[in-house]
C-alpha cells in the first residue's frame, strides 16, 4: 500500500478514534492527546508495512481501536505505578477526585446524544467499564465481535459474555420503572 492511501486510510477513522478515546478517557483534552498519540503511531514510516501483514485482523479501524485502546490502558498501568506526593492525595483546594474514588462518569454535557432518552443515559453510564466500552463498540461503532476481542485481547467469548451482560443490565435498569416499561410494550413480572 502506498503511503498516501495509507495516511488518507487512517485519518478516515479520525472520528471513530476520537469517539473511542472519549469513552476511554471521560475528557476531552485527553481524548485528544491520546488520539494524537495513536495516529503519532499508526503513521509511522515502518507502520505501512506492520499494518498490511495484519490485514486480515478487521481493516484499518479496528488496527487503530487496538492502538488507542493499548496505548490508554499502558499510559493507565504507568501512572498506577508511578510515586504520588502525599500533597496530591490531602490537598484541600484541589477540585479533582481523590484517587481511590472511582473516575467521573461520562460528561454527557460534552456528547452529542440529543435522541437518546435521560434513562438510558444513566442506565449505560451505571455499566462497569468493562460492559460499558463492549456495548459502545458493538452498538455505536458497529464491531463485530471478533474485532472487539482483538482490540481488548480478550476471547471472543468473553467479549459475548461483556456484551449479553450489559444488555441485560441496561433492560432491567430500563425496565425497573412501570411506566418506562409500559411505553416500551414490556410485561413487568410482578414484584414480591
Amino acid at each position: 500500500m502506498e503511503r498516501n492511501e495509507f495516511e488518507r486510510l487512517a485519518l478516515e477513522h479520525l472520528d471513530a478514534v476520537y469517539r473511542m478515546a472519549f469513552h476511554l478517557t471521560r475528557r476531552p483534552d485527553e481524548a485528544q492527546d491520546l488520539v494524537q498519540e495513536v495516529y503519532v503511531r499508526a503513521l509511522r514510516p515502518a507502520t505501512v508495512a506492520r499494518f498490511e501483514e495484519s490485514a486480515g485482523s478487521g481493516g484499518m479501524r479496528s488496527w487503530l481501536f487496538a492502538i488507542c485502546h493499548n496505548l490508554f490502558y499502558t499510559k493507565l498501568k504507568r501512572d498506577a505505578r508511578r510515586p504520588a506526593s502525599v500533597d496530591e492525595f490531602f490537598h484541600a483546594e484541589s477540585s479533582e477526585t481523590p484517587p481511590d474514588e472511582a473516575p467521573p462518569a461520562f460528561d454527557l454535557s460534552q456528547l452529542d446524544w440529543e435522541q437518546v432518552d435521560g434513562k438510558l443515559k444513566r442506565a449505560i453510564d451505571d455499566l462497569k467499564p468493562e460492559y460499558r466500552e463492549v456495548l459502545l463498540m458493538w452498538g455505536v461503532e458497529g464491531l463485530k465481535y471478533r474485532e472487539i476481542a482483538t482490540i481488548l485481547e480478550v476471547p471472543i467469548g468473553t467479549v459475548m459474555s461483556r456484551l449479553h451482560r450489559a444488555r441485560k443490565l441496561l433492560a432491567d435498569q430500563l425496565t425497573s420503572d412501570a411506566r418506562t416499561a409500559e411505553n416500551l410494550g414490556i410485561d413487568r413480572p410482578p414484584r414480591d
